[in-house]
């Protein structure tokens, strides 16, 4: 009879270990079963690279971000030293300084002589 009874025992935690409802999975009783004791590490290891890869994640949108950022201000600051550069032909031309010039009242004069080397 004790055979009996420890057969029927075993057949009772057999179903209690192959049944698992919602209500277990929920409650977390799940968790408690020997499987998951067995691969505790495992799951622990799992779970600490699904973190490293969100936060990998993370870090990579917030690096694209910043690099879209930089890139806008770098063409916003290339148009600006064009437009500068532009400018400042514009205003260095000889046509202008002459004109400048004459406004001012000023007793300089363009050349009329074309340069000539010295050796």
């Amino acid at each position: 009879m004790g055979e009996t009874n420890n057969k029927q025992e075993e057949k009772k935690t057999e179903k209690v270990k192959k049944h698992a409802s919602l209500k277990n999975i929920i409650g977390g009783d799940i968790l408690a079963t020997d499987f998951f004791r067995r691969q505790t590490k495992l799951l622990v290891l799992i779970m600490v690279l699904i973190l490293f890869y969100i936060h990998n994640r993370y870090a990579a949108q917030q690096q694209m971000i910043e690099i879209d950022k930089l890139k806008k201000e770098l063409i916003d600051i290339k148009y600006d030293a064009l437009t500068r550069s532009s400018e400042l032909m514009e205003r260095s031309r000889q046509s202008r300084i002459e004109e400048y010039i004459a406004t001012k009242e000023s007793d300089l004069q363009t050349s009329t002589n074309p340069p000539y080397l010295l050796k």
